[in-house]
């Protein structure tokens, strides 16, 4: 049974999300971001991002690794379409990150800007998937709050969380961090947001 946040983004929200969030600027923004956040990253050839929404990631990520290959995993019906007629999407699956079970592990597992949508008590379940679907390397790239609160979203409470997931998930899972940093809404040259990333390692 899906919960509250789920049919949130399964629903109009979800699809008002999808409209907003496309375009090379955003692209641009996040070739910047895997530029330097996995930069020590090594010998990358697949990579899982669960909450992938239309795929954009897919794009920027292949722009530094022609050949990798991408598997995203994505609960809204409406993204999944389109991420499947994405040519830098390799597999896809319409499904809950909580239902997913990973058919393999990866080089690298990500989260971008989703883990501070998800219902914190079930937090636990979704750092168990990244842990699952690792080979090696697992990137989180979230809002972050050394404590967690709650943020309005757009006119609608509980339904963005900051918290310092990073900790969270290596206290869960015994992965190290190996590099972190921030990204800033008033970048001069990307369109970002005020973002914090880690990568992490087995």
């Amino acid at each position: 049974m899906r919960d509250d946040q789920e049919k949130f983004w399964e629903g109009d929200f979800g699809d008002e999300y999808i409209e907003r969030n496309k375009g090379q600027e955003l692209i641009n923004a996040k070739v910047d971001m895997f530029s330097k956040s996995l930069s020590k990253a090594e010998s990358l050839s697949t990579v899982l991002e669960l909450g992938c929404n239309r795929g954009l990631n897919a794009f920027a990520l292949k722009k530094i690794f022609p050949y990798l290959e991408y598997t995203g995993v994505e609960i809204s019906k409406t993204a999944y379409d389109i991420l499947c007629s994405n040519s830098a999407v390799n597999y896809a699956k319409n499904e809950s990150i909580y239902d997913f079970t990973p058919p393999k592990k990866y080089d690298l597992a990500i989260v971008t800007g989703v883990l501070i949508h998800l219902n914190p008590e079930k937090l636990p379940i979704a750092y168990s998937k990244l842990q699952e679907s690792s080979k090696r390397y697992v990137l989180i790239a979230e809002y972050f709050n050394p404590i967690p609160v709650s943020i309005d979203y757009r006119g609608h409470k509980e339904k963005l969380f900051k918290r310092d997931f990073a900790k969270e998930f290596m206290d869960q899972s015994g992965f190290k961090l190996v590099d972190y940093g921030f990204l800033y809404r008033f970048d001069q040259k990307f369109k970002h947001d005020d973002m914090t990333w880690f990568l992490l390692e087995k």
